[in-house]
């Protein structure tokens, strides 16, 4: 792949990687589009083998991004639209299944390690009626340019009696042929966009910038000029997402578009 200097991702240049993975449409005006991401076919974008292996000093990529290498990141996460605060926790309350739900995201303060990437890692639990259902370790970096990349994450789903019953979705760089990719770009645009994360049947959610003059309303607050994302993957082509996020807060509203309801509303922000 293209490597760009110091990890920089020129808008134009994300938009034509972008094109092949999920379409760019045509906008509709300032800041919207009306075209809805394309996907591959799901039995080609989950039968891939994996990314290429890195060469050394470079980290595995997902397709579309260009090659990173450890020294092209950065010690902090301080993208506005996605600001990853130690001791930061954002609680939401939506519903899935046809249940309540309470999601707690918090920013640990804790480090890992991939592939000479420090990480920030992330703290997400998701509740409903006091049991956690889903509970997640995300691990994020951001790049010297302000792109932050999705390195991984280790995910386990639990029945009522608290016993793990699922860990589908995890997830790491380098391990499995999995790749990272740019969750938020520094500065985003509309037609933006890519794989999130990469590894063949597993994680390949892709997402396409929207909107960048959105409005929301949530409990903790009404919000204008939101930056409005689309998600989806492969593995489940039926299911489409919305999500906002607004400038130093980060994401404050996700919903579902297409396939079962699944909504997700900030109601409290955390230092």
């Amino acid at each position: 792949m293209r490597r760009f200097l110091k990890g920089l991702v020129p808008a134009a240049v994300v938009a034509a990687a972008a094109a092949a993975i999920i379409g760019c449409g045509s906008s509709t005006g300032a800041g919207t589009t009306s075209a809805s991401p394309t996907l591959p076919p799901p039995s080609v974008a989950a039968s891939r083998s994996g990314v290429a292996s890195p060469t050394p000093g470079t980290i595995a990529v997902a397709p579309g991004w260009p090659t990173m290498a450890a020294s092209d990141f950065a010690m902090t996460i301080d993208n506005p639209w996605f600001p990853l605060v130690k001791g930061r926790t954002w609680v939401s309350t939506g519903v899935k299944d046809g249940r309540p739900t309470i999601d707690t995201y918090t920013v640990t303060g804790q480090t890992k390690q991939i592939m000479g990437v420090t990480c920030s890692v992330i703290r997400d639990r998701l509740t409903q009626h006091g049991k956690v259902v889903e509970a997640t370790w995300d691990w994020y970096a951001q790049d010297k340019q302000g792109n932050v990349w999705y390195l991984g994450e280790d995910t386990k789903d639990f029945n009522a009696a608290g016993n793990v019953t699922s860990t589908a979705g995890t997830w790491q760089a380098g391990v499995d042929g999995a790749g990272a990719g740019i969750f938020m770009p520094a500065n985003p645009q509309v037609g933006m966009g890519g794989y999130q994360e990469y590894l063949a049947g597993q994680a390949l959610d892709t997402y396409k910038v929207v909107s960048i003059n959105a409005s929301v309303k949530v409990p903790y607050g009404s919000f204008t000029g939101c930056l409005q994302t689309r998600e989806t993957t492969a593995i489940e082509p039926s299911v489409l997402d919305s999500k906002y996020y607004v400038k130093g807060i980060g994401q404050v509203a996700e919903e579902s578009q297409k396939g079962p309801k699944e909504t997700s509303f900030l109601v409290k922000l955390t230092k």
